[in-house]
């Protein structure tokens, strides 16, 4: 940050202004090669106008800009962060045309700036709470976990004999004084170093913690190397509300590419031994969505996301002004997958970004969600932990009411009733008997959905999916899995489990009683009972189409670009070199035809 101060219009109209043509606008098939081929560090790109790392940063300023006046953190070279964007953006409020030229900061800049500086040394890689979602005037943030006695002491005492500082360096020279090295009690050190991460987080007025972590503590050779709040034995958290939703890690993404990018039915094993945090939160942020939390391990991937993002979106839709924070243990895969569908399903409402178009909110959220904030995707392709994939794949599994804040706000805004179930109960319940309709078709999807997985026999050798009627009861039988990562089991599926057509929709509703419809878009006093409404665009019937374009976007530019590397088997024999030769040269334009 340094003292700078960024208003939204500035960034990207200064080189407009000053009459220099401006070079063409980076797209998502640039940003995806770009982050394919290599992680992004931030002294990597510093110096070097013309990069395309500094202009996919450019790109998101401009895009942030177009809704918010913002104030920007410098990172330039790294120097707070090393795997954090070079400009991070401090959101402050939404803004018209006119409000931007007369930007006015809201924030004490230079007070951010020493909490964040300090506060750094308390959580793992020295990734801080930094907020990147605004949302009715509450921070959404992110961050990892905080760091263990071993890796504190490890890096404070690397950093303080070679003074060159690595990435992350985890102090400046005010951060590691004579006090620090003579104060080696962990009571001290964490007191310290610990109260600048709540100073911080009471800055940005953040009072729910929401944990992905499935360890209380990440052990590494013996070694607790990271902790969390939820096992601080001092209890120096104990003002937030902390949540505890244990999340599997990016290796057990591996399992959901082998089964053809099949999420239905795949069950984290949560009998493994370094498996040991319980799903835990507080009854009044459950009591509202009708979910059975104690059947948590039971759920499969998609269940499991659902129930969590539905968490989520609860809690910032809540009537206090508190944030949020969402963390797992590097802050770099679990925390950007949940991160970016809090985004997306957001805008997709209608309630953030709202000026963006679908394929800008898609590369704002590729790029700065997950690229700019160190996600290792050239690793995780190369392990076949395809958790980027998934996230934006899934969004054909939220594009139903249930996961729109809108619909959250008009329940809260309903007068209370004396009896009786209000009229999105109904539509609610009638919805859940119609089965599944939570899957997407798309010309460029990478899963096979014409595979007999897809229609209710998957034929391999880890899981059986049997077919039965909507009305038939699940019964979960345990099968072989060759993967601890993963338990799989017989569930008999849904006769649908495809989106039906606009028709099909049309004819449900109609087929319906009145009372069925929502009060909002059909019901009107004095109407004849022969009177049928006229169809009309709803916010809902919006947001399925907007999720549907990103999805689509999405799918495209990943088939085109990342797609060969990452859907293909491990290469064996004349064609597996032939195709790893092709990669190699960059004819991905050709590879597709091997």
């Amino acid at each position: 940050m340094a003292g700078a101060r960024a208003a939204a219009a500035a960034s990207a109209g200064s080189s407009a202004s000053s009459g220099t043509p401006q070079p063409q606008e980076p797209g998502l098939g640039e940003l995806l090669e770009e982050f394919s081929r290599t992680q992004y560090r931030a002294k990597d790109c510093s110096g070097t106008g013309g990069s395309k790392v500094e202009r996919i940063e450019k790109r998101c300023l401009e895009l942030f800009g177009r809704d918010y006046c913002y104030s920007v953190i410098q990172n330039v070279n790294g120097d707070i962060c090393g795997h954090y964007p070079q400009h991070i953006v401090f959101l402050e409020y939404e803004s018209s045309e006119k409000e931007k030229d007369t930007f006015q900061s809201t924030v004490q800049v230079s007070k951010l700036q020493d909490l964040v500086n300090r506060s750094k040394t308390a959580r793992c890689r020295g990734r801080f709470v930094c907020p990147v979602i605004l949302f009715k005037g509450k921070h959404i943030c992110r961050s990892a976990t905080l760091a263990g006695w071993g890796e504190l002491y490890g890096r404070t005492g690397y950093n303080y004999i070679f003074s060159g500082g690595a990435d992350d360096a985890w102090a400046d020279a005010e951060d590691v004084t004579e006090e620090d090295c003579a104060l080696r009690s962990d009571t001290h050190l964490f007191d310290k170093v610990r109260g600048y991460d709540i100073k911080l987080l009471r800055y940005l007025s953040v009072k729910y913690i929401c944990d992905l972590m499935v360890e209380n503590k990440k052990v590494k050779f013996g070694m607790n190397v990271t902790s969390s709040e939820k096992v601080d034995k001092a209890q120096r958290y104990a003002d937030f509300t902390l949540l505890s939703i244990p999340y599997p890690g990016c290796e057990f993404f591996k399992e959901y590419k082998d089964r053809d990018y099949m999420a239905e039915g795949l069950i984290f094993n949560w009998k493994q031994d370094y498996v040991d945090a319980p799903l835990s939160i507080p009854d009044f942020l459950t009591c509202s969505l009708n979910i059975d939390w104690s059947q948590y391990q039971s759920w499969d991937l998609v269940q499991q996301t659902q129930n969590y993002l539905k968490l989520l979106l609860s809690i910032i839709n809540s009537d206090d002004d508190s944030g949020l924070l969402v963390h797992c243990i590097s802050g770099w895969d679990r925390t950007p997958l949940f991160i970016s569908l809090l985004r997306l399903s957001l805008w997709a409402d209608g309630l953030i970004h709202a000026s963006l178009k679908p394929a800008e909110i898609l590369y704002l959220t590729v790029a700065y969600d997950w690229f700019l904030f160190g996600h290792m995707l050239v690793d995780r392709l190369s392990k076949g932990e395809e958790i980027f994939f998934f996230c934006f794949n899934f969004l054909k599994h939220i594009i139903s009411e249930e996961f729109s804040a809108l619909k959250i706000q008009r329940r809260k805004s309903l007068p209370a009733r004396d009896a009786g179930f209000t009229v999105e109960d109904i539509c609610m319940l009638r919805r859940k008997d119609r089965g599944s309709t939570t899957s997407l078709g798309s010309d460029f999807s990478l899963v096979m959905e014409s595979s007999p997985g897809a229609a209710g026999s998957f034929t391999y050798e880890t899981v059986e999916l049997v077919p039965a009627g909507a009305q038939t009861q699940a019964a979960w039988r345990k099968s072989h899995s060759s993967s601890p990562q993963s338990v799989l089991w017989n569930r008999p599926q849904l006769s649908e489990d495809r989106l039906p057509s606009h028709q099909g929709l049309v004819e449900a509703k109609s087929s319906s009683s009145s009372s069925s419809n929502h009060s909002d878009n059909f019901f009107r006093l004095g109407s004849s009972p022969l009177e049928v409404p006229k169809p009309r665009l709803t916010a809902l019937s919006e947001r399925e189409t907007r999720l549907q374009e990103v999805r689509s976007a999405f799918l495209a530019a990943y088939s085109s670009t990342v797609g060969l590397r990452a859907a293909a088997p491990s290469p064996s024999g004349a064609i597996g070199l032939l195709e790893q030769f092709v990669r190699g040269v960059g004819l991905r334009g050709t590879s597709s035809t091997l």
